[in-house]
């Protein structure tokens, strides 16, 4: 069955690498027999703040506003906005969803962040019951594709802008695999805008190589929510953690056991 791709692009110039990146992965994707949709969202003027205009008619607490809640409501009632709903389909159809974006300020733009706020809400991408490894999105795929302004050498465990393990921490594991997401290994390109034409171009290469076969790639590792004690607070259980307590390195970047950080855990899948 032909796959369906959503990739969430936001650079506001054509002429970018991310550009060119996405371009590829539209063109790549596509010719595998893949609907590719690309929601743009400097073109479409993606509004960035969750407020209370995303809801038609009246708030149920304008008082005590309080977006997660209020936002559930909206959705199970079909009053959220237009371009929320909008990308909440496109979102629901896709089987794999690629992010691409560059790097500001260690995490994704504003107008991006605004896209996750708004669209990812309560009900429809995550519930009390449904997150981590048995979140609502677990059989679909989703991964960054994001360009640096910093050298691969910065980015390392002694780099000055520290390990890009632990900086792709809260959105790989706190957004996306919060939501049920299998997270693929992120496809970086490391200082484009620094970096030789040709070295650009085999970097694109390099991308169009890795989407002829993206859709069958195995997932990064997190530890599934069956390793919590939901009743002690969401603690690793006694039996998993005296299991990996005398190995070399923790379970994940952000699950550690205060030991040694395992190499690649948020870089490259099997590790």
């Amino acid at each position: 069955m032909a796959k369906r791709v959503l990739i969430v692009y936001a650079h506001q110039s054509s002429g970018s690498f991310n550009a060119a990146a996405k371009d590829a992965a539209e063109e790549v994707l596509a010719a595998q027999g893949c609907t590719v949709q690309v929601s743009d969202l400097y073109a479409m003027k993606f509004k960035a703040t969750a407020t209370a205009e995303d809801i038609t008619g009246e708030v149920k607490n304008a008082d005590h506003f309080r977006y997660a809640q209020e936002t559930n409501l909206a959705w199970e009632e079909g009053k959220l906005c237009a371009d929320i709903t909008e990308e909440q389909c496109k979102l629901t159809e896709a089987d794999l969803i690629i992010f691409q974006f560059p790097m500001y300020w260690f995490t994704v733009p504003a107008i991006m962040k605004g896209w996750i706020d708004r669209v990812l809400t309560l009900g429809f991408a995550y519930s009390q019951e449904k997150r981590y490894s048995q979140g609502i999105f677990k059989d679909k795929k989703a991964m960054l594709s994001f360009t640096t302004g910093s050298h691969e050498s910065m980015f390392s465990s002694n780099g000055i802008n520290g390990d890009m393990n632990v900086t792709l921490w809260p959105l790989q594991n706190g957004i996306l695999h919060y939501c049920g997401f299998q997270v693929l290994a992120p496809q970086i390109f490391w200082a484009p805008s620094h970096i030789p034409s040709e070295v650009r171009g085999t970097m694109l290469e390099g991308w169009r190589t890795r989407l002829q076969g993206v859709l069958g790639e195995k997932p990064l590792y997190f530890t599934p929510l069956d390793c919590f004690d939901r009743e002690k607070g969401y603690q690793l259980k006694p039996e998993v953690h005296e299991k990996h307590a005398t190995k070399e390195f923790g379970l994940t970047v952000g699950i550690h056991l205060g030991l040694a950080l395992p190499p690649n855990n948020q870089m490259k899948a099997g590790v």
